[in-house]
């Protein structure tokens, strides 16, 4: 039994995707996000990608879907970071993509 639940977990993790609506009210985002200044300060650094099949992991690869039905998480940007379930800062490139604060990681499954 926990070699299957360890196993439903290993496939969750690496087919989950991380395409991304930002809304335009609270109460319609799955999670509240906060961008931080810097990335010491953030639970996980996002590299935006331009093409939805880049983004295969729970990595930090987002892709900003056009609709809400194409994402598999709406987001809604909040303007200070107590009021965000999860602190993103922007990296410039996909290396350097990556989570800071692993507890955070089930907001985006």
């Amino acid at each position: 039994m926990k070699k299957l639940i360890l196993l439903f977990l290993f496939i969750s993790v690496s087919i989950s995707a991380q395409k991304v609506y930002s809304v335009d009210a609270a109460y319609k985002a799955d999670i509240k996000v906060f961008v931080t200044d810097s990335d010491y300060q953030a639970d996980l650094l996002v590299y935006k990608v331009d093409a939805s099949y880049k983004v295969t992991q729970n990595k930090g690869k987002w892709f900003f879907t056009d609709a809400a039905y194409q994402a598999d998480k709406k987001i809604y940007f909040v303007d200070a970071s107590y009021k965000a379930d999860l602190k993103i800062y922007f990296v410039d490139a996909g290396y350097k993509a990556k989570w800071r604060d692993k507890s955070k990681m089930q907001l985006l499954f």
